[in-house]
């Protein structure tokens, strides 16, 4: 059903320079995507982290916002009151957790959608007390003229949504952070539905709920509310540990078309798709039991966090969508599929 591209991965660590000489790059994954003056663009997420210099010290990036600089700090590896096993995050027992990589964004363009270029400065990097842990996985949102960029923003106060507008990809308004901690996967519909405006949000996990896809509305897409569950997880199925939106929701004759991913308890992450109802996005139509993509290819199973494909954007042409995903948290790559497969898949 899915036909990978060929030249996967389209976008890989050897193409991206780090963003100063004593880091060095860890993958580049889950990028936003749009036409921009007929192009195709990315906003590609780049994790990076300290060069270890030395074996007993694990160096952890943050930006210090009083300095305006990322700073480096060294924990010491035979601290027991901290559990390095994880390589994404190290856990504190009794205080601060920290990242062992930073995350900004850049920017890539491509005229074949394939062959992208890749810039060698980041566009969004950390700049403030809710990003000294990075921006990670930007989704982007036309709306006629104008882009919404949105983002994670992690800090030692949890994960926000971060907001920025811009016409060029060049200078950015910064509307702030629209969903609280902690939360994360928002995407923003196109335009607004009976005066509204509406975006998709997966909220953390508590002592009695699941990592489930909820919906909010907004006048004025600053302050959202209304917020209610629009889909949850399946037991026993190919997401049954969490879901959350991915791709921003596109409308069809059918309704919107949602492409969202999905976990496993264990976290083998693959995507799906969901169809919401045109004037009540809240209402699921149909989702699909199967997945439209999951992890097979050799650099889908194995890279820095392997056995997963994760997306933040896709662009409809004509009757085909070309996803672009990140496979492994290592690198970028493209997967087609005709929109007559989604429908057979979601049986409508």
């Amino acid at each position: 059903m899915v036909a990978r591209h060929s030249q996967n991965p389209i976008i890989t660590i050897s193409d991206i320079k780090p963003s100063r000489p004593d880091f060095e790059i860890l993958g580049v994954f889950n990028a936003g995507t749009a036409t921009y003056k007929g192009k195709r663009i990315l906003l590609v997420r780049v994790a990076e982290k300290p060069v270890q210099s030395d074996p007993q010290k694990v160096p952890v990036p943050i930006f210090n916002p009083a300095q305006k600089k990322v700073e480096v700090l060294l924990l010491d590896r035979s601290d027991s009151s901290y559990d390095f096993s994880d390589p994404r995050v190290i856990h504190c027992k009794q205080g601060q957790n920290y990242l062992t990589s930073i995350s900004h964004i850049r920017y890539a363009e491509s005229e074949d959608g394939i062959h992208f270029r890749v810039a060698d400065e980041p566009l969004i990097a950390a700049f403030d007390e809710y990003t000294a842990f990075g921006v990670e996985d930007a989704r982007i949102t036309q709306m006629g003229d104008d882009y919404y960029v949105n983002f994670s923003a992690a800090s030692e106060y949890g994960i926000v949504t971060r907001l920025l507008r811009t016409k060029d990809f060049a200078s950015f308004q910064d509307l702030g952070n629209i969903f609280h901690p902690d939360n994360k996967d928002v995407t923003i519909f196109p335009e607004k539905i009976n005066g509204l405006y509406y975006a998709l949000h997966r909220p953390s996990t508590s002592e009695y709920g699941a990592p489930n896809l909820w919906i909010a509305d907004s006048p004025d897409l600053v302050h959202w509310g209304n917020n209610r569950v629009a889909a949850t997880v399946r037991p026993n199925q190919w997401d049954n540990g969490r879901i959350g939106a991915s791709c921003v929701p596109f409308l069809t004759e059918k309704g919107w078309l949602e492409i969202y991913h999905g976990a496993t308890k264990e976290n083998r992450y693959c995507l799906g798709a969901m169809l919401l109802k045109a004037d009540e996005p809240w209402k699921v139509l149909a989702r699909s039991e199967r997945p439209v993509l999951e992890p097979e290819m050799p650099y889908e199973l194995n890279g820095f966090f392997g056995n997963v494909v994760f997306s933040c954007g896709l662009l409809a042409n004509g009757r085909q969508l070309d996803i672009y995903y990140g496979a492994s948290d290592d690198s970028v790559c493209l997967a087609s599929v005709p929109v007559q497969e989604i429908w057979d898949l979601l049986g409508v």
